[in-house]
């Protein structure tokens, strides 16, 4: 470990929250407990204080070790740490681990208190012998319930309070994470000044879904699965996860990226004529999987492929200008259809059909865009939003409708759209002018007066322009 630039040896934290916690479902926890790593100090005034949201596979060990003998450091090593994008030496960074994952935080793999009550119950009243194996806790397997996004932010602003933590000086996530942020925004405007939003999307296309349901039923027909209650059960979908995680590996990447690591290269370099592995493209999904499957649990991906699915941060604003979006759509159809009654009788049918086709698509856009305008009219702090050029999971047209919101709304907002040929994994890389961006970004002063916030708006659409383009 090089104590220059890493944060070292940390030890993770646990807080329990007493308090009952009613989610989105409309389904209650009881209690919940969030594990946490911090890396750097806080100061007096509690001002430097910057909260880490993970992604799908993350954890709340983003950066450091947890050991001497520790060989793989925190997820975001390279982005956390003494000197670095977000410097330690200038910030107390949190990375807390979401309820619903298997590393620590309440979730599927942790005992169910209503499976401690319930039991001793039933101890009481028929006197049982406590070395009855119905006696012994059940974890909440299946029975945990469906979490949202907002669901993890209110979580994540309770566990703010316990820190003391008031108003964050930066809310920074990728992929999953950056929905976080976004969330945070939202719903915490006034508990945040920055907000970094990387390789996200307002919301999944029905792309997207369709991803996460084949990787869902892959886990989900497993006959080990055992309807979820595979621990009790004393076996593992571990064949569903691998796939899964297969489908999963491969959107995160790019045919380009693919090629020139494996291209169609042998394992043998010949061909076996049998379905055991070839390839070597098939030789490192494989890998990819069967590491997963031993450090992951089946359930939690299920919940979180679901939390991502449900993901909207419109849902709870609907547009108070939606009625402005489709007149202008309207007025688009009136102008095409002034042109297809002029055009001739033979190309009328086909220019009707261009009408209806860009009717609907405009009028969709326009009501998007209205949506989250009306989500983001009272939000209070400074975005910075990153894509990357070769990701078509979150493409960088959908960093941009949420750029295109912001800059709609007079929000002051930083995009760059960074060429790297990762494809959505590119987030976690260490790429030099996505670096320089966080860190100018986070120390940059914040704008305060209105005058400042509308040269912010004009340089910032100027500084779109330039970064739509491969650069």
């Amino acid at each position: 470990m090089d104590s220059v630039s890493s944060v070292g040896i940390v030890t993770p934290q646990i807080f329990h929250f007493a308090e009952p916690l009613t989610l989105e479902c409309n389904r209650t926890l009881p209690s919940f407990d969030l594990i946490i790593e911090t890396y750097g100090t806080l100061n007096s005034d509690k001002s430097n204080a910057v909260l880490i949201c993970h992604a799908l596979s993350g954890s709340h060990h983003a950066a450091g070790f947890h050991s001497a003998d520790d060989k793989k450091a925190g997820w975001w090593d390279n982005m956390i740490g003494p000197n670095k994008a977000i410097d330690t030496n200038r910030f107390y960074v949190v990375c807390v681990n979401n309820i619903g994952s298997c590393f620590g935080s309440t979730g599927p793999t942790t005992i169910n208190p209503d499976s401690i009550d319930s039991d001793q119950n039933h101890l009481d009243k028929n006197n049982l012998n406590k070395s009855n194996q119905s006696s012994e806790p059940q974890v909440y397997g299946p029975d945990f319930p469906l979490v949202t996004i907002k669901d993890w932010v209110k979580t994540q602003a309770m566990l703010s309070d316990r820190l003391g933590i008031d108003v964050w000086h930066a809310i920074v996530g990728g992929s999953m994470g950056g929905m976080q942020a976004l969330q945070w925004s939202v719903d915490y405007p006034n508990r945040l000044k920055r907000c970094v939003v990387i390789a996200s999307t307002p919301k999944l296309s029905a792309q997207n879904i369709a991803f996460n349901e084949v990787a869902r039923q892959s886990i989900l027909s497993d006959p080990d699965f055992k309807e979820g209650r595979y621990l009790q059960a004393g076996t593992y979908p571990r064949r569903g996860l691998i796939l899964a995680r297969m489908v999963g590996h491969i959107t995160y990447l790019t045919d380009d990226a693919m090629k020139a690591k494996f291209g169609r290269d042998l394992k043998s370099g010949k061909f076996m004529y049998g379905y055991d592995v070839e390839f070597q493209v098939e030789s490192y999904l494989r890998y990819q999987g069967e590491r997963f499957s031993e450090n992951f649990d089946a359930n939690t991906y299920l919940l979180m492929t679901k939390a991502l699915d449900y993901f909207d941060p419109t849902r709870d604003y609907p547009s108070a200008v939606a009625t402005n979006a489709i007149e202008s759509a309207a007025q688009l159809k009136d102008s095409i259809a002034t042109s297809v009654e002029s055009s001739k009788k033979n190309m009328q049918h086909a220019l009707e059909d261009t009408v209806a086709t860009i009717d609907e698509s405009e009028q969709n856009r326009q009501q998007e865009l209205s949506a989250l305008k009306a989500a983001f009219a009272h939000t209070q702090c400074q975005y910075l939003v990153v894509s990357f050029t070769t990701d078509w999971r979150f493409a960088p047209e959908r960093s941009q409708e949420i750029v295109d919101a912001l800059m709609a709304t007079g929000k002051p907002v930083n995009y760059i759209n960074v060429d790297a040929p990762h494809g959505h994994d590119s987030f976690l890389f260490d790429i030099p002018r996505y670096m320089g961006a966080v860190r100018g970004f986070l120390t940059a002063p914040f704008i305060t007066d209105s005058k400042s916030r509308q040269s912010a708006k004009s340089t910032n659409q100027n500084s779109q322009q330039k970064a739509g383009a491969r650069s």
